[in-house]
């Protein structure tokens, strides 16, 4: 795996399926991107990006559709119930692989009924706190927390998220053990931590940046290794307290497992290419998130590691499903 102005670059050689591929009809129609959450936040802004970098390859419309509920079951759901010929695909996050963990009755399979095509890109995720709060670091608010946890509560975007991970191995970790709230997406959540009914939440900085700049929240870390030139002013969450704690939330494309191989390496081929173009790149950096450009078998090796980690942090955590 190569590094190269910023994007995280494997199977260089699949950049060749275009010329092979492109004597074929597909695609010769519209083809839909579902979005199984609502407009607005990352997810979205990831999945949209993506159907920009598809049309403009591909030459036919991508049109992206929000079905939102059930934890992302619906717009899943729905992309499974399509013909499997290309034109349904799905636009998720790292929550997507996670649904059988999370769910008590998942009516899919995420990672056995889906086909990866391209993971997009991935961001660290940024821990924000009530402003209201007198805490000025983490330390501090660990103390707090333990010595009165009824006047804690870490919000989080939705069950299985990568924040709702992170806030597990934050509570691992520190033994807060401060409790988590679930909410139907991150801007309800972030909003509750701005009004002070929740008082901590983890995520990526594409939404918590522009509040911490407006003073709507306050930035307590960023869970990468290092600091981020976009807030060059917000510590590691090493520098705050907690020595290798790192978490992202990433994002990809998917789509049924039925759909044929030549389908798919034309899908990733055209995302690819978007990603490693430098206007894709400066964009995406500038909104806190680092392209991606894998082959969809990396993705599903990526997809498999990424499921065993986080298994076990909810296995160590005692999580039930819902």
């Amino acid at each position: 795996m190569l590094k190269r102005r910023g994007v995280v670059l494997a199977g260089a050689g699949l950049l060749t399926a275009p010329a092979v591929l492109g004597q074929g009809t597909y695609p010769n129609r519209p083809i839909r991107v579902i979005v199984p959450y609502t407009p607005g936040a990352a997810t979205d802004a990831m999945a949209r990006l993506a159907a920009q970098k598809l049309s403009e390859s591909l030459g036919v419309p991508v049109v992206v559709d929000n079905r939102a509920g059930a934890n992302g079951a619906i717009g899943s759901q729905a992309v499974l119930a399509a013909p499997a010929d290309g034109y349904t695909i799905l636009g998720s996050a790292s929550i997507h692989v996670m649904a059988r963990h999370v769910m008590r009755a998942a009516p899919y399979d995420p990672v056995e009924d889906f086909a990866p095509v391209a993971r997009t890109a991935r961001g660290p995720l940024v821990l924000v706190m009530d402003p209201r709060r007198p805490e000025a670091s983490i330390p501090a608010v660990v103390e707090a927390a333990k010595q009165d946890g009824r006047r804690w509560s870490f919000a989080t975007s939705s069950l299985g998220s990568a924040g709702h991970l992170g806030t597990i191995e934050f509570n691992r970790v520190t033994g807060a053990n401060i409790e988590i709230v679930g909410y139907r997406g991150s801007a309800p959540a972030l909003t509750d931590v701005a009004a002070g009914n929740a008082q901590l939440m983890f995520d990526p900085a594409l939404a918590t940046l522009p509040m911490i700049r407006g003073g709507q929240v306050r930035g307590l870390g960023i869970a990468s290794p290092g600091r981020s030139p976009l807030a060059p002013e917000l510590p590691t969450m090493s520098e705050a307290g907690l020595p290798g704690f790192e978490f992202y939330s990433w994002y990809g494309i998917w789509a049924s497992r039925h759909v044929p191989p030549e389908i798919l390496a034309r899908l990733n081929a055209a995302i690819v290419t978007g990603m490693r173009e430098p206007a894709t790149i400066e964009r995406l950096t500038n909104l806190g998130f680092e392209p991606v450009a894998e082959t969809p078998a990396e993705f599903a090796a990526f997809i498999r590691e990424d499921v065993i980690r986080n298994a076990e942090l909810l296995r160590i955590a005692n999580y039930q499903p819902d």
